[in-house]
C-alpha cells in the first residue's frame, strides 16, 4: 500500500473504538489516550465525532459506546455467509453434548466467536458473537494459531502479555510453541482449565475444499460435568464430522 493511501485520521479513529474492549464501556478522554497511546486532543475529536454521528455517549465526564456501533460488526457479519452456515451445526453440536458450542475466526492475538449454540453458561463472562478470549490459552486459539507457521506465531507472542489466568496456564513462548505442535500432528486442542478455573474445551479445525483453515470450532463444558477423556472419547467425533460436513461447503 502506497503511504498515500492511508488515512491516519481513520486509523487513530478505529484504535479510540477498540479501547472500549475488555469490558470498558464507560471512557474517559484520559483512559482512551493511555490505552491507545494517542494525545488528548486526538481522542477528544475522534470521541466527539463517534458521539456527532451517533455511535458513542457522552455524559460530561464518561462516554460510551451506543448499539449504533454494531452497524459495523454487523457489516461482516452480513457479508460472509458462515455464521449462518455453522449455526444449525452448533445447535446440533450442543444438543448431542449437552454443552455449549462454538465457532471462532483469529483475529491478531485474538479469537472472535462469530457464531454460538449455548445451552449453559460455562464461563464467568457471557460468550456471545463478537466476544474475544485470547488465542494463546484458548482451544480455538491454539487450533488457529496451529494452523500458522511457528515463526509468525512467536512474533505474535512476543507482543502478546501472556497473562496466566490459573496455575495451569502456559505462558511461556517455547511450551506453547511445543504445545501447538502436537496440536498440528494431533488434528484437535484441548484446553484443561488454563483460561478459566472449572473450564474444559476442546476445538477442532474448520477447513475449506483446499484445506485452509477459515474457523475453529470447539465444545466447552463445566471441569465437573466432563472429564478429559469424555471430551476425547465422545465429544471430538462429533466435531470432526461437523467439521467435516461444512468442510464440502466451503470454498
Amino acid at each position: 500500500m502506497k503511504e498515500t493511501d492511508f488515512v491516519n485520521g481513520f486509523a487513530k479513529g478505529l484504535r479510540v473504538i477498540e479501547a472500549f474492549e475488555d469490558g470498558d464501556r464507560r471512557l474517559s478522554i484520559a483512559e482512551v489516550a493511555k490505552k491507545t497511546g494517542l494525545d488528548r486532543a486526538t481522542v477528544r475529536r475522534s470521541l466527539l465525532t463517534l458521539v456527532e454521528l451517533q455511535y458513542a455517549d457522552y455524559d460530561g465526564k464518561f462516554f460510551s459506546l451506543t448499539p449504533r456501533i454494531l452497524r459495523l460488526g454487523h457489516a461482516y457479519l452480513s457479508a460472509t455467509p458462515l455464521p449462518a452456515l455453522l449455526q444449525p451445526h452448533l445447535d446440533h453440536l450442543a444438543e448431542k453434548t449437552g454443552q455449549s458450542s462454538s465457532a471462532s475466526v483469529l483475529d491478531d492475538i485474538q479469537v472472535v466467536y462469530i457464531a454460538r449454540a449455548s445451552q449453559r453458561r460455562v464461563m464467568s463472562i457471557n460468550l456471545t458473537p463478537g466476544s474475544r478470549l485470547p488465542a494463546y490459552c484458548s482451544s480455538m486459539g491454539r487450533v488457529l494459531l496451529a494452523a500458522m507457521a511457528d515463526e509468525p506465531v512467536r512474533q505474535l507472542l512476543a507482543r502478546t502479555a501472556l497473562r496466566a489466568n490459573t496455575d495451569r496456564t502456559l505462558t511461556d513462548i517455547d511450551e506453547i510453541i511445543v504445545e501447538l505442535g502436537r496440536v498440528r500432528q494431533q488434528g484437535y486442542a484441548v484446553i484443561d482449565q488454563e483460561l478459566e478455573l472449572g473450564l474444559r474445551s476442546i476445538a477442532v479445525p474448520l477447513k475449506n475444499r483446499r484445506g485452509e483453515t477459515i474457523a475453529a470450532l470447539n465444545v466447552g463444558a463445566p471441569a465437573a460435568h466432563m472429564s478429559l477423556t469424555q471430551m476425547i472419547e465422545e465429544v471430538l467425533p462429533l466435531l470432526t464430522d461437523a467439521a467435516e460436513r461444512l468442510r464440502i461447503s466451503l470454498m
